[in-house]
């Protein structure tokens, strides 16, 4: 179970540190093309959602390492999976049917939901 927990868990991190990173310090006008959404998003909403990915990143990644409160890194998937439902639901929302990215970071949210439990 660990193998596979950190098979999933490391992209899904990685991914997050790189999006949150980007939420974090980028302009809207940095982030408009690739992030269409932003255009109608208040930027300190955007903010927050990037140091919420970053945090959900470390939360995959530092408790499995270091045995130090284990139940963040199931706290982080199950945050990982609400959030790319929130993500999805603002995406059909705005009639953009490009849902594919979103769909893939669920799966391997709902999957790492049960591997995080090693640990507990």
């Amino acid at each position: 179970m660990t193998a596979a927990y950190w098979v999933v868990a490391a992209p899904l991190a990685l991914f997050y540190l790189y999006a949150g990173g980007l939420k974090a310090v980028r302009s809207r006008a940095q982030l408009l093309p690739m992030m269409a959404w932003v255009d109608s998003t208040p930027m300190p909403t955007v903010r927050a959602l990037g140091t919420v990915e970053l945090l959900g990143a470390a939360g995959l990644v530092l408790p499995p390492l270091t045995g130090i409160a284990p139940a963040a890194a199931l706290a982080a998937a199950v945050g990982f999976v609400l959030l790319q439902i929130g993500a999805t639901g603002v995406h059909l929302r705005r009639g953009d049917r490009r849902i594919g990215l979103n769909a893939a970071l669920l799966l391997a949210a709902v999957v790492a939901v049960p591997l995080a439990t090693t640990w507990l």
